[in-house]
Parts: C-alpha cells; sequence; structure tokens
C-alpha cells in the first residue's frame, strides 16, 4: 500500500525538524503512537539507529514495528525501513516557504503477519482511513507542539 501524507504548518522548517527527529518523544504529542523505544543509537545523523515502535488507531487492535533510519540530510528529508508487523519504506520531506512548512510524509508498506495481509485484502478502506486518521492526529500534535497553525492535513 502506498500513502502520501501532506502537513501545512505555520513554523520554520528546522523547528518541525527537530520534533520529528526527536522519535523517542513522538508519543509525547502524537496521538495514537503509543511507544517508541530505541533499539541502536546510530551515527551522529541517527543513520543506522533503530527503533520499535507501537500504534494504536481507530481499529481494534496495535501496530508494532521496527524501523531503521537509512538516510538523513537535515533539515530535508529523512528515510527509513520498517520490518515487523508493516513492513516497506517510509520518506519524511520538509519545504518551506514564506514562513509556511510542508511536512510530505510517504509510506509503501505491507503487512507484515498473514492475519494484517488478509485483513488488507478484505478491508482495504478501513486500513486507508485508520491511516489518514493516525496521520491527521500526527499534524494536530505536530502543531500544538510547535505552538503553530496547522493550515491543512491532506
Amino acid at each position: 500500500m502506498r500513502f502520501l501524507t501532506t502537513w501545512l504548518l505555520a513554523a520554520p522548517r528546522q523547528d518541525a525538524w527537530d520534533v520529528l527527529a526527536d522519535i523517542l518523544r513522538w508519543p509525547e504529542w502524537w496521538h495514537g503512537m503509543e511507544s517508541a523505544v530505541e533499539l541502536a543509537g546510530g551515527d551522529h545523523t541517527r543513520v543506522g539507529s533503530r527503533y520499535r515502535v507501537r500504534w494504536r488507531g481507530r481499529l481494534a487492535y496495535p501496530v508494532s514495528f521496527d524501523f531503521e533510519v537509512c538516510e538523513v540530510a537535515e533539515p530535508l528529508a529523512m528515510r527509513g525501513r520498517a520490518a515487523g508487523g508493516l513492513v516497506g519504506m517510509g520518506l519524511w520531506r520538509l519545504f518551506e516557504q514564506d514562513g509556511v512548512t510542508a511536512v510530505l510524509y510517504e509510506w509503501q508498506v505491507r503487512p507484515g503477519p498473514p492475519w494484517m495481509r488478509l485483513a488488507t485484502t478484505l478491508a482495504p478502506g478501513a486500513l486507508r482511513r485508520n491511516h489518514d486518521w493516525v496521520m491527521r492526529q500526527g499534524g494536530q500534535g505536530l502543531a500544538r507542539r510547535l505552538s503553530c497553525d496547522l493550515l491543512a492535513v491532506g
């Protein structure tokens, strides 16, 4: 499955980057993220760092997976690889113009466990709606964390 989310924030790119790059603190502001645990620290840019995260959206079951930061170009982009409950790649990209930051997240994943693959086949719309809800929560939480307006979520 492929997802693309955009948040438009009335905040500087570096401020948004600083909050997004601090993955261990996401549960403090991102409703739906239950936990984030660091498994490996990586280098000074966080490349090679690994995390175990657990999400609970609007569906009845939580999703846990590990991800590794593969590439960092501060404050422009961060790419990671997921394994476990979800398998695939995620890419954060940040753009700024006239005091507005666009945060784009591209998520190309497939369910890992057989039961999740079956659920995706039987109810792909429910999974997409759940993802959209989680990402909406993230945009709203990031705006609150930055004390700025969330101008759009798409």
